[in-house]
């Protein structure tokens, strides 16, 4: 955010003028969609609603939808006084109490000043032709310019420009603000960079090239999964309106509160029908937040099994995102297996369906869907139980899909730390195996020392010692299940080692842990060995010999873990 400004007046019924802007930018949601500017208004003085939102010219389609999200979940921030602007990188939005589209100057016009670095009279020199070229052309352009001159005597310096006022303005009233803007940013001069954040504008230069590629030019990918999501989520079957949700969940009264993780929170709803549903609410506090939305509503909305969880729709028209999913009763995995008490309600045979239904919800998103899909945030809090305690997958925000013909995503490092693979963490390369290895592990550090070893890292060196017993977990009964539990700790060892190749497929992990008669070789030690220095391993691709179970008679408990 470059900077959020509000009013100074409060409403006498906040409640009214809240219930305005929503229906507002409801309105204006559906035009930023198509034209990259919108301008509402709803209700009547002093509680009227009056909205503009509007793109820079140099943002593509979905990166423009992206950017009004945020700005529409981060404005509400002003309640409940009357009024407020917010400048974010790619656009701008406005909401009043009054019809100021003709504004373009007004007392908190201001200029933000980097302080990186100062430049040299060569820059400076550069910075203000290309500060003039850009607003001279901005007025007879759409309100829209942008500049770069090259630094004399330099070989790859330039002082790059955006200049951009708001559509409703005119040409004279635009110039006007631009001028005005320009006076003040040059006022930067020497630093590095610079702001105006006009009433009616916005200008910016710098010396680091910020200016996106023009849309049309190299930004078809964009353009096109942005024409994708915008038809996922005006799909008749996915979309709610904010006021049904909120009506739902009373206002998003704390009574209904299920939950916070780290995309949102959730709450238990009701719908007119009798349905129970649950509404993940979403502040986006940067893009990246509002891609995940996209990224889950696109994702799980094509896909269709018993152990992921259904996602009925969502809802982008009021002050923040909203995404609902069924309701499932009996909350997440972690609320039992890091409670003693709780963890009663879970004994083996429970615990086993648990671990064989998040199998075969991984095994179909990896290996039964048109694109291959990895979830890369498995975890006890992702799985989420129903009424018969069985396994569904949860929390798409992070999911990416890729085609077959390719080995693995280069991409940024995202998830939990003490599930990532060590090659996802180390070089950022994602497979399948990323999500084989959160499957199989489980940090327990919640309740352990800084500097403790990992249950991995435990359970192997019980394993190679032939005491698991040790980690046994007393809410178990044994009877006649030794075997099998040590057979789900061979398997989740199997899952957990360094090099991706030796792990087994999902469609393999869940054939070794359904056929009592399959083969499982002997793991080779997990990565991080010294968790105190997180250093790898030098493992080999040659397993030792299989296990024996039937000379090993400790037992591994799965208190704390998938497994």
């Amino acid at each position: 955010m470059v900077d959020l400004i509000c009013g100074n007046q409060t409403p006498r019924n906040p409640s009214i003028p809240i219930a305005n802007f929503v229906a507002t930018m409801e309105n204006i949601s559906m035009q930023m969609r198509t034209s990259g500017f919108g301008i509402a208004s709803t209700g009547s003085r002093p509680d009227a609603s009056y909205g503009l939102a509007q793109c820079y010219g140099d943002l593509s389609t979905l990166g423009c939808v992206l950017c009004y999200f945020e700005a529409r979940s981060l404005l509400p921030q002003c309640f409940p006084v009357n009024g407020g602007m917010i400048f974010l990188e790619g656009c701008f939005m406005r909401a009043e109490n009054y019809s100021f589209y003709q504004e373009y100057i007004g007392p908190n016009d201001r200029a933000i000043c980097g302080n990186r670095t100062q430049k040299n009279s060569a820059f400076q020199v550069s910075a203000r032709q290309t500060v003039v070229q850009a607003v001279s052309a901005a007025p007879n352009s759409n309100g829209y310019a942008r500049a770069q001159v090259a630094v004399s005597g330099t070989a790859n310096e330039s002082a790059y420009v955006l200049a951009n006022c708001w559509r409703t303005l005119s040409a004279s009233f635009c110039r006007a603000c631009l001028e005005n803007a320009s006076a003040s940013i040059l006022g930067c001069l020497p630093w590095s960079e610079g702001r105006a954040l006009n009433t009616g504008c916005f200008v910016r230069y710098s010396d680091t090239n910020f200016l996106n590629p023009i849309p049309g030019n190299g930004s078809s990918r964009g353009s096109s999964d942005a024409k994708k999501l915008v038809k996922t989520l005006h799909h008749s079957s996915l979309n709610f309106k904010y006021s049904t949700l909120e009506k739902a969940t009373d206002s998003f009264d704390e009574a209904n509160k299920l939950g916070r993780g780290g995309f949102g929170t959730v709450y238990k709803g009701v719908l007119q029908d009798g349905r129970e549903i649950a509404v993940k609410r979403l502040f986006f506090n940067n893009k990246h937040r509002a891609t995940d939305f996209y990224n889950e509503v696109n994702l799980i909305s094509s896909v269709e099994h018993k152990n992921l969880v259904r996602l009925l729709g969502c809802s982008c028209s009021g002050p923040e995102s909203l995404l609902v999913h069924e309701l499932l009763p009996n909350k997440s995995l972690d609320f039992y297996i890091f409670d003693t008490s709780k963890g009663k309600a879970l004994n083996w045979e429970k615990r086993f369906e648990i671990v064989i239904g998040t199998a075969e919800g991984l095994e179909y998103l990896h290996e039964n869907t048109k694109t291959r899909i990895i979830h890369r945030d498995i975890k006890a809090s992702n799985i989420l139980l129903d009424s018969r305690l069985r396994a569904k997958i949860a929390d798409f925000g992070l999911a990416r899909s890729f085609q077959e013909d390719k080995s693995h995503i280069s991409t940024a490092i995202a998830g939990t730390l003490g599930y990532m693979a060590p090659e996802y963490l180390s070089h950022g390369q994602l497979t399948e195996k990323a999500d084989v290895y959160s499957f199989g592990r489980q940090n327990n550090r919640s309740k352990a020392s800084e500097y403790s070893d990992s249950l991995v890292t435990t359970a192997w060196k019980h394993f190679q010692q032939r005491t698991v017993g040790e980690l046994f977990d007393q809410n178990l009964k044994l009877h006649n299940v030794k075997n099998e539990i040590l057979r789900v700790v061979h398997v989740g060892l199997l899952c957990t080692q360094e090099i991706p190749s030796l792990r087994p497929s999902m469609s393999k992990a869940l054939q070794m842990l359904v056929k009592k008669e399959e083969y499982l070789p002997a793991p080779t030690n997990p990565p991080f060995m010294d968790e105190k220095t997180m250093e790898l391993n030098n493992t080999c691709e040659n397993p030792a010999l299989p296990f024996d179970y039937e000379n090993h008679v400790s037992i591994a408990s799965i208190s704390q873990s998938i497994f």
